[in-house]
C-alpha cells in the first residue's frame, strides 16, 4: 500500500473539523475529569483504532465496485455530512450541555488502572459506532483509493483530538465555539461534495 502524505494531511484535516464540535470530544472531556486523563486517552484511542480500522475496511470492501456508482455514493455522502453539520451547528451549545450530562453519568468514578481504560474504551466505543467521522473516513477511503494513508489521517485526527479534550477541554470550549467549528467542518465536506461531482462530470481528473 502506498503512503500519501497529502492524504493524510487532508484526511486529518477533514475529521479533526467534523469530530471536534461532535460529542465524543465531551465525552471525553468527562471521563478526564473522572479518572486519570492518560487513561481516558489510552481507552479511548484503543476505541478510535478499532473504528478507524471498520471504517476503512468497509471503504476498502466498497470501493471495488465499479467506479462511478462509488464516485456518486462518495458525493452524496459528503453533501449529507455538509448539510448535517450546517444545520446541527445552530443547536452545538445545547447537544454540548445535553452530552455532558449524558456521559456524566457512565462509568464507576474510582475506576483506576485497567478499569478506567476499559471504561472509557466502552463508552467512546459505543459513543462513537456509526458516527458521522467513522462514515465520512470510509468515504475518504472511495475519494482517494489509499486506505492506509486515510486510516493514518484519520487515526492520528481521532487520537490529537482525545488528547486535547483530556488535557485542554475546557479552555478550548470556553474560547471556541462548537456552532462555529460545525460550520467550517460542514463546509469542508460540501467542498469534498463538489469537487467529487465535478471529476465525475470530467471537468478535471485527479
Amino acid at each position: 500500500m502506498e503512503l500519501s502524505l497529502l492524504t493524510v494531511a487532508i484526511v486529518f484535516g477533514a475529521i479533526f473539523l467534523v469530530e471536534l464540535p461532535d460529542k465524543t470530544f465531551i465525552a471525553t472531556l468527562v471521563l478526564a475529569t473522572r479518572f486519570r486523563p492518560l487513561f481516558v486517552w489510552i481507552g479511548v484511542s484503543l476505541a478510535f483504532l478499532v473504528q478507524t480500522l471498520v471504517a476503512v475496511s468497509v471503504g476498502g470492501l466498497l470501493a471495488q465496485l465499479p467506479r462511478r456508482p462509488v464516485e456518486v455514493f462518495a458525493a452524496v455522502m459528503f453533501l449529507v455530512g455538509g448539510v448535517l453539520l450546517l444545520r446541527g451547528a445552530s443547536k452545538a451549545d445545547e447537544e454540548e450541555k445535553e452530552a455532558e450530562e449524558e456521559f456524566s453519568h457512565k462509568g464507576a468514578a474510582t475506576a483506576v488502572g485497567l478499569k478506567a481504560i476499559g471504561v472509557s474504551f466502552g463508552v467512546l466505543f459505543l459513543a462513537e459506532w456509526g458516527d458521522l467521522s467513522q462514515i465520512l473516513t470510509a468515504t475518504l477511503v472511495l475519494r482517494y483509493h489509499e486506505p492506509l494513508s486515510v486510516f493514518l489521517g484519520a487515526f492520528l485526527a481521532l487520537v490529537v483530538i482525545s488528547g486535547l479534550a483530556t488535557i485542554l477541554g475546557r479552555v478550548l470550549l470556553a474560547r471556541v465555539k462548537l456552532a462555529t467549528i460545525r460550520r467550517v467542518g460542514g463546509t469542508v465536506c460540501l467542498l469534498l461534495a463538489l469537487v467529487t461531482a465535478l471529476e465525475i462530470v470530467g471537468v478535471f481528473h485527479r
